[in-house]
């Protein structure tokens, strides 16, 4: 089993995001439950991957496999109500990097940034740079599941 240790952020309106590379992504929800799971597909700059999630807030189980170009057209109706598209750019922030997604669609105006850790105390120990806004770890309604069946984006 995989682990993610992930912190979650806001970015305000206006905060100027450092430079990096950027790419496109479309994912769609097959599976969503109340208590934590998931299953996703997402499509990113033309690879397609088939993730698996279980658990909520900083430390989640995660497993993740390659799809072909016609898996992943099959599965995609499947995920019609559950969809987020949204442009990732990659920042590094010193040891750690930053993954900045700024959604489009029904979800335009929302940006958010996430890093990943290699264990809770690091997370614990991490200090955000001065353009992130408020931290939004386990709040579900800024989770990519609820954000891809929400009408908007939700208020901070």
């Amino acid at each position: 089993m995989g682990v993610e240790i992930e912190r979650k952020f806001l970015v305000p309106d206006g905060a100027p995001v450092p430079d990096g590379p950027e790419s496109e992504i479309r994912q769609g929800y097959l599976v969503t439950d109340p208590g934590g799971a998931e299953a996703r597909i997402r499509r990113r700059d033309g690879a397609c991957t088939l993730t698996v999630k279980r658990g909520t807030g900083l430390v989640r189980g995660e497993w993740e496999t390659p799809l072909d170009a016609g898996q992943f057209a099959a599965l995609w109706p499947a995920t019609e109500h559950a969809r987020i598209d949204k442009t990732r750019r990659t920042v590094p922030l010193g040891p750690h990097e930053a993954v900045v997604d700024t959604y489009r669609g029904r979800l335009a105006g929302l940006r958010t940034a996430e890093v990943e850790f290699a264990d809770p105390g690091r997370a614990a120990a991490f200090v955000p740079p001065p353009w992130f806004g408020p931290e939004v770890t386990g709040r579900p309604e800024y989770g990519n599941r609820e954000l891809a069946t929400a009408a908007g984006p939700p208020r901070p």
